[in-house]
């Protein structure tokens, strides 16, 4: 008789046991899109300014690589730890926090760089490609920005909507050690 045929019937199967969590605490599934939107469009941009053969003003181009390439990279890195069980093995607690402020970051930086870009490029039809995409990338990050806002409010500010984080908040302090062991022998 096989294992699977013994346990099959008194085991239920664990809905947390995978490494793909969607939706989860710090991510729904319309940002989920979202976020691989921004992923697809920083990668798209990218390639097209790398492709660029000749540049006419390389400084508003190699901010343009910068931008698009550290927002690929490290969009593609939190949407694999936001959506995985791999935020949980990170010593990082306020993951709210850090995308909603990465996010507006990255949206400010890319709406400057192609921005930059359009005005100091040689007019090719790659650059033009390039600063569409860089645009549509800074949209597809407002729009994050405006979803985030939308479901769970500033994550910084007081009174506002509940934060699926467990960040000490500057009003609070954590029990130190010494007031958990005084709790646990007055319930003795």
């Amino acid at each position: 008789m096989a294992v699977d045929e013994v346990y099959s019937s008194t085991t239920m199967p664990n809905p947390n046991a995978g490494c793909f969590l969607l939706p989860s605490d710090y991510l729904d599934k319309v940002r989920f899109v979202v976020k691989v939107l921004e992923v697809l469009l920083s990668l798209v941009a990218f390639i097209l300014e790398e492709i660029v053969p000749v540049c006419i003003n390389c400084t508003a181009l190699e901010f343009f690589e910068f931008v698009s390439c550290t927002s690929f990279l490290f969009t593609v890195l939190l949407l694999i730890l936001l959506s995985t069980t791999l935020h949980r093995r990170v010593g990082i607690t306020c993951w709210s926090g850090l995308d909603f402020v990465y996010t507006m970051l990255i949206a400010v930086f890319f709406l400057i760089a192609s921005i930059v870009f359009a005005v100091m490029n040689g007019g090719t039809s790659l650059e033009t490609a390039a600063v569409v995409f860089g645009f549509l990338a800074t949209m597809a990050f407002m729009g994050d920005l405006f979803l985030f806002w939308k479901r769970y409010g500033l994550p910084f500010a007081k009174g506002e909507k509940e934060q699926p984080t467990n960040c000490i908040q500057a009003d609070q302090e954590a029990p130190t050690e010494t007031e958990k062991l005084r709790d646990a022998a007055t319930a003795e």
